[in-house]
C-alpha cells in the first residue's frame, strides 16, 4: 500500500505548487468520514469546502451517475438533453421566480457568466465588498477583494468599486445611475462565515432597484440547502423582508461533488444574453446535471434543510460553550468560529490530529461546511473531542503527549 508520505513526495514531483503541501492523502469516504492512505479515519466538517451535501459515497448520487453515464455522457450544447432541462426547471421552482439559466462547470465560471451577463445593461461599474471571494479566474478575481490574490494578477478587469460588507450607509454612497450590479454574498463564505445584519439584502435590493442596476447574489457557497433553506437569501433569520435577485450564482453543494455551476437571471436579465454571447462545452451535462437532481431530491426526501439548521445549531453551541470561542457564527450547517487568538490554523492541524477536518479562514476564523445530512454522532463526538482540540491549540507544550 501507498503511504502519505510516498504519495505526498510523488504530488510535489508532478503538481503545480498553488495549493502547497497536501494536508494528507485521501483514498475513500463514507457518509461524513474519509480514510487517509495511512488508513486514519477522520470526520469530514469541511465537505470538500461546502461541496459534498451529502457526503460520500452516497448510494443515491452514486446510481444517479452511473444510470446517467450508461445512458449518455456528453453532448456539448448543439444538443440539449433531459437532465438539463429538468434541473434548469428544478431551480427556477425553488427560486420561485420566472428565471432563465446557464449552466457551467464551477463557481467562478457562473460568476463570470453573470460578470459578462451585468455588461449586457450597457453599464460597468459594479459594487462589490469588502472580503469577498468570487473566485480565480481573471474575471472572478476582479469582483474579489483580497489584494493578496489580486495584486500578482493585475491589471484585471476594471469599474470594480470595493465597499466595506453589511455596511448599508456605503452602499447607498457607491451604487449610482452607472451601477450595473450590486454584487454580495448572502453570507461570506471565505472570510470566515460573516454574517451581515439583516436589512442589508433587502437594503442592497432597494438601493440596486433604485438606480436602475441588478442585484446579484453569490450564492456559491451558501446556496442548495446549506443555511437551512433552498437559497440564503430566503432564509428569515438571515433576512427582514423579501429578497428577488435579478442574478443568483451557485455551484459547490449543487451536484454533491461533481463539477457544476449554474446562473440564474430573473426577469428581463434572463434575457440579456443573444445566441453566442457566451457558451461554454461542459457546462450543463447530462452526467453533472443528473447529479444535481438526486441531491435535490435527497435533500427535500430526507428534510435535510431542517436537519441542516437543527445540527448546525448543536455545532455553534458545543463549539461556542468553551470561552477560547468567543464568537459563533452562520446559518445551517455553514459554520464560523472566533477564537480568543489568532490560532485558527493550529486549531486546524490539532483538530485533524484528532481526527476531524476543518478550516482556517482567516487567523483568527475556523471555519465548517459538513455534509447536510450529519449525524448526531459525528455532532457528539465532535463536542466531545473539541476541548482537547483546543488544548492542543491553544498551549501544544503544556499538554501532555
Amino acid at each position: 500500500m501507498t503511504t502519505n508520505a510516498a504519495w505526498t513526495e510523488r504530488y510535489t514531483g508532478v503538481l503545480m505548487n498553488t495549493f502547497g503541501s497536501p494536508k494528507t492523502v485521501l483514498v475513500r469516504g463514507q457518509g461524513a468520514h474519509v480514510w487517509d492512505a495511512d488508513g486514519r479515519e477522520y470526520v469530514d466538517l469541511l465537505g470538500g469546502i461546502a461541496v459534498n451535501a451529502l457526503g460520500h459515497g452516497h448510494p443515491r448520487l452514486v446510481a444517479a451517475v452511473t444510470e446517467q453515464l450508461e445512458t449518455l455522457g456528453h453532448i456539448s450544447n448543439f444538443f440539449a438533453s433531459g437532465p438539463q432541462i429538468r434541473l434548469a426547471e428544478r431551480l427556477v421552482g425553488l427560486l420561485g421566480t420566472e428565471a432563465r439559466v446557464f449552466f457551467t462547470n464551477s463557481g467562478a465560471e457562473a460568476n463570470e457568466a453573470a460578470f459578462k451577463l451585468t455588461r449586457r445593461t450597457g453599464r460597468t461599474k459594479i459594487v462589490a465588498t469588502e472580503g469577498s471571494f468570487h473566485g480565480r479566474t481573471m474575471g472572478a478575481l476582479a469582483l474579489t477583494s483580497k489584494l493578496a490574490y489580486r495584486e500578482p494578477f493585475e491589471p484585471l478587469p476594471g469599474d470594480v468599486v470595493f465597499v466595506p460588507y453589511g455596511d448599508v450607509a456605503a452602499l447607498e454612497a457607491a451604487v449610482d445611475r452607472d451601477t450595473a450590479a450590486v454584487l454580495v454574498e448572502p453570507i461570506q463564505g471565505e472570510a470566515g462565515v460573516i454574517v451581515p445584519p439583516r436589512d442589508y439584502l433587502p437594503s442592497a435590493q432597494r438601493i440596486a432597484h433604485e438606480n436602475g442596476a441588478l442585484l446579484w447574489l453569490d450564492e456559491i457557497q451558501t446556496g442548495v440547502g446549506r443555511t437551512g433553506t433552498w437559497f440564503a437569501h430566503q432564509n428569515p433569520a438571515l433576512v427582514d423582508a423579501p429578497v428577488v435577485p435579478d442574478i443568483v450564482t451557485l455551484a459547490k453543494g449543487l451536484a454533491g461533488g461533481i463539477p457544476i455551476g449554474a446562473c440564474l437571471a430573473t426577469h428581463g436579465a434572463g434575457k440579456l444574453f443573444d445566441p453566442g454571447n457566451h457558451g461554454t462545452t461542459f457546462g450543463g451535462n447530462p452526467v453533472a446535471a443528473a447529479a444535481a437532481l438526486a441531491v435535490l431530491d435527497v435533500i427535500a426526501e430526507e428534510d435535510l434543510l431542517a436537519h441542516a439548521s437543527a445540527q448546525g445549531a448543536k455545532l455553534r453551541a458545543a463549539a461556542g460553550a468553551d470561552a477560547r470561542v468567543v464568537e459563533t457564527r452562520g446559518a445551517g450547517l455553514l459554520v464560523g468560529l472566533t477564537l480568543a487568538e489568532p490560532r485558527a490554523a493550529e486549531v486546524v492541524t490539532a483538530a485533524q490530529d484528532a481526527g476531524f477536518l476543518l478550516n482556517a479562514a482567516t487567523a483568527e476564523r475556523v471555519r465548517m461546511a459538513p455534509p447536510l445530512n450529519l449525524t448526531d454522532a459525528d455532532v457528539e463526538a465532535f463536542a466531545a473531542a473539541w476541548p482537547a482540540i483546543l488544548d492542543h491549540a491553544f498551549d501544544p507544550a503544556g499538554v501532555a503527549p
